[in-house]
């Protein structure tokens, strides 16, 4: 009989509730903490799932033991519950993107996961909607010909976005390491936020492979008027000498090549993508060669791609990967960035970034 893996779930809003019942749905999972600072979210969360509860996620983990530390909390506690998951003996840590909002945390991240062995995941989770695989299966089979740029936009601002696009551009570049980047920012409203970010940033990345990256996020981005919602207002794609074919985040997907153009259908549902994201923790567990597809190492190759758009954003010229000497670079950026109020390249955009 396989293994049954014990998981502690820290952080029971929206998204610890997505990993939380798709852990227990899971017969491979049983979800045996819950943590929250908050007393009426904790409790409800431990009546669902019979769990035992707490408000420090240290000491819960501490006295559980799971398997599986997974933490669901706001981008500024990343090294603080790593090391808690470490210090409670787990086998593997996931957790929601960014990795970090600076290279000086996001280098002890890495430290600490390769010194303790400790696996990691980073809950870039839209890979597994059927629109994303759909334009993956299209790139891969060599229909586009040559593939020349990968690109990625979106209206929603850089820290809870640019993560995402950057792993799904390199997912259809196939993971090839990044050499240098270049960027442009504008706009310091979001800098306040608790996810906080320049209000648009847009840059290249040069690959390794030759292939070129192109991004944009925040309220410079182009509107993406095929999607209604407009946090799932984002393109990704790939761009090669046969054709093109790219994912809406909220309308599908679409491509043209030497046979013609097609579409098809797909939308973000965190009910279709979390369980095979949960799914493949299993199986990294069960046996080490089935590496995690939303494995810590490639998310770290994507967050040094984002600060390195930071570094370049604050203060100009390109940036050499992998980066070197930690920083802070929202501190950066709040330090260089005027305060110039940014231009939307959508009204839709308006609402969000406070422009009227």
């Amino acid at each position: 009989m396989s293994q049954k893996y014990r998981v502690v779930v820290v952080g029971m809003g929206k998204r610890g509730m997505h990993h939380a019942l798709a852990f227990q749905a899971n017969e491979r999972f049983e979800v045996v903490g819950v943590c929250d600072i908050d007393p009426a979210r904790l409790d409800a969360a431990a009546a669902r799932f019979g769990a035992a509860q707490g408000t420090d996620a240290r000491q819960l983990c501490a006295s559980l033991k799971p398997d599986i530390f997974c933490f669901c909390t706001l981008p500024n506690l990343r090294s603080e519950m790593v090391r808690a998951g470490i210090d409670g003996g787990a086998r593997l840590i996931a957790f929601e993107k960014p990795v970090a909002l600076n290279t000086i945390e996001g280098f002890e991240v890495r430290k600490l996961l390769a010194a303790s062995g400790v696996k990691a995941v980073v809950s870039h989770q839209h890979r597994y909607g059927e629109h994303y695989r759909k334009v993956k299966e299209i790139v891969a089979s060599g229909a586009l010909g040559r593939v020349h740029t990968v690109y990625g936009t979106s209206s929603g601002w850089m820290t809870h976005m640019l993560s995402h696009l950057i792993d799904y551009m390199r997912w259809y570049n196939a993971e090839a390491p990044a050499q240098w980047v270049m960027a442009q920012a504008a706009g310091r409203g979001k800098l306040a936020d608790l996810h906080p970010s320049p209000d648009y940033i847009g840059g290249f990345i040069q690959f390794a492979n030759g292939v070129r990256g192109i991004v944009e996020c925040g309220a410079g981005a182009p509107d993406v008027p095929e999607v209604d919602y407009w946090w799932r207002k984002c393109r990704i794609g790939a761009q090669g000498t046969d054709g093109f074919a790219e994912v809406l985040t909220g309308g599908g997907w679409r491509a043209v090549t030497k046979e013609g153009a097609s579409s098809g259908p797909g939308c973000m549902n965190y009910d279709l993508d979390m369980p095979p994201y949960v799914a493949e923790i299993a199986d990294w567990l069960d046996d080490d060669r089935k590496v995690h597809s939303c494995n810590f190492n490639s998310a770290y190759a994507g967050f040094e791609i984002m600060m390195g758009l930071c570094r370049s954003a604050a203060t100009g010229g390109q940036v050499a990967l992998p980066l070197t000497g930690a920083l802070d670079e929202i501190e950066l950026l709040k330090t260089h960035l005027s305060g110039q109020q940014v231009l939307l390249s959508s009204p839709v955009n308006a609402k969000e970034y406070g422009v009227t």
